[in-house]
């Protein structure tokens, strides 16, 4: 697979893409990847929730014992006293799942949260080469992006690495000129959410924008859009599949290094 090289004056040349652009896209081993690299907050109850009483522990059922329940009709469930009559007690049940004010039975432990999903070495090269290859294809960006079937565009984008010297205003008129009706997927859009979020610490939300990869020594930074080295490009930040991405040409010459050397 060949393609186009973005540069100030226009297209500058060809560049032969990594041979994996052109493999199978599997979805199922991407997905697969994706929640093994999930990380979700822990969280459980307070260790003593639900034990903070004064109940005494199971009750005894022996005769001619003090506080028995012998001959009483209950059942051995730890009990709080509230007042006694001689050796008449009266008892009401704590602790337990079934009583009033008790623990919870099985309540979300912290080392649950602690333990990760495993995925094979090789089932996971592959998911990162599904993601990335799934950039040069048209039709799975027109399944993430609704405005996309007005799209005319030469995937996969790639730009002359002397563009990422140019300021942030210049770099974007550049993108304005080659990426045509996709412009306005380009930045990233923050607007206050509809319903109840706004309540629950996620007021705004805000939009993926375009994700510019670049070389391991090259530098950039231009607000409103995600750049991420070659080497820092983590499953999150092109999941779903499709998300409109540009690459540097160094970036691109260093893909092709790291597809030769699996070999």
């Amino acid at each position: 697979m060949k393609s186009k090289i973005i540069s100030e004056s226009g297209t500058s040349g060809e560049i032969d893409m990594p041979e994996f652009f052109s493999m199978l896209i599997r979805e199922d081993i991407a997905q697969k990847f994706y929640e093994s690299q999930k990380q979700i907050q822990p969280y459980a109850p307070f260790i003593m929730a639900g034990k903070q009483h004064s109940a005494s522990g199971i009750l005894s059922h022996s005769r001619r014992l003090w506080k028995t329940a012998y001959g009483k009709g209950i059942s051995r469930v730890p009990r709080k006293i509230f007042w006694r009559r001689g050796d008449h007690f009266y008892w009401q049940g704590a602790e337990v799942s079934g009583t009033r004010g008790g623990r919870k039975p099985h309540p979300p432990k912290v080392l649950g949260f602690q333990t990760k999903k495993k995925i094979n070495k090789k089932e996971a090269v592959i998911a990162l080469q599904s993601v990335m290859a799934a950039t040069a294809r048209l039709d799975i960006l027109k399944k993430r992006y609704s405005s996309a079937e007005s799209w005319k565009l030469e995937l996969p984008l790639v730009i002359k690495s002397d563009l990422l010297k140019l300021k942030t205003k210049q770099f974007f008129e550049i993108l304005k000129n080659n990426l045509n009706s996709a412009w306005e997927s380009v930045l990233q859009k923050k607007e206050v959410r509809a319903g109840k979020g706004k309540m629950r610490n996620r007021k705004y939300k805000k939009s993926a924008g375009l994700l510019l990869i670049i070389g391991k020594d090259e530098k950039a930074n231009f607000s409103g859009i995600d750049v991420r080295k070659i080497d820092e490009i983590e499953m999150a930040d092109l999941w779903p599949m499709g998300r409109l991405t540009i690459y540097s040409e160094q970036a691109v010459k260093e893909l092709k290094q790291i597809g030769e050397n699996k070999k």
